[in-house]
């Protein structure tokens, strides 16, 4: 499917996965509108792409956690980029520890966040794209929506949440031409991750956000006809 001059909404696009999908969109043609809670790091990649792309690049700050945040935010980003043809649920946030040791609000922060953010980015977009009869939705979930492990239960369970929603969603819009995915990868060499303490092995050999990018690329250049349910990334070697 040619991607140029279609128009992407990426979430928690200021740095990370979000912000390598952001770039490699552009690559491509796409026009963007940018989500992301701090407004300094998407000021300087709408700077940065829009100098070395030449596409239409929009920003907007919200915290998806807050309906009332999503839904200004979203609707201020179609009006500016006049369609909405791909949504990019990649926002997200993860602590981890023993599930008598989290306080219960970190627990209701990570559902509230992971859960109920793409929810509302989704609820937001969706009626654009039931208009038109067309759009592809990605959510970036995690193979920790697939397994659970010792630490991860909050996170995990957003996780599954978010995978179990994407199937759902799938069911209800593939009529409408609407393709829905769940990305599932391994650990990726973020911010995130670093501070989790996640990260293994050598650098070289940890899967980046850049290998994200090239995953979302690839379903979203198939034939309109077909979509990717859900696919993994793994990395090779991790030592």
């Amino acid at each position: 499917m040619e991607l140029k001059n279609r128009s992407a909404i990426i979430t928690g696009a200021g740095k990370g996965i979000g912000k390598a999908i952001a770039t490699a969109l552009a690559g491509e043609g796409v026009n963007l509108g940018l989500l992301a809670r701090t407004s300094a790091d998407l000021e300087a990649l709408q700077a940065e792409l829009i100098s070395k792309y030449g596409v239409s690049v929009h920003i907007a700050t919200a915290d998806i956690a807050v309906k009332s945040d999503v839904d200004q935010a979203i609707e201020a980003l179609k009006e500016s980029l006049g369609s909405i043809d791909i949504l990019i649920n990649n926002a997200g946030i993860g602590t981890f520890g023993t599930l008598l040791d989290m306080e219960p609000e970190q627990w209701e922060c990570i559902i509230q966040t992971n859960v109920m953010g793409t929810y509302y980015v989704t609820r937001a977009a969706l009626p654009t794209m039931l208009a038109q009869s067309s759009g592809s939705i990605i959510n970036i979930a995690s193979t920790a929506g697939e397994r659970g492990f010792a630490t991860g239960s909050a996170y995990c369970a957003s996780k599954f949440a978010v995978i179990g929603m994407t199937e759902a969603l799938m069911q209800e819009v593939r009529k409408s031409n609407i393709r829905v995915t769940a990305l599932t990868p391994s650990t990726v060499n973020t911010e995130l991750a670093s501070n989790a303490g996640l990260k293994i092995g050598d650098e070289d050999r940890m899967m980046q956000a850049e290998d994200m990018a090239e995953l979302v690329l690839a379903a979203l250049k198939l034939p309109e006809r077909v979509f990717i349910k859900t696919a993994g990334i793994w990395t090779t070697n991790p030592q």
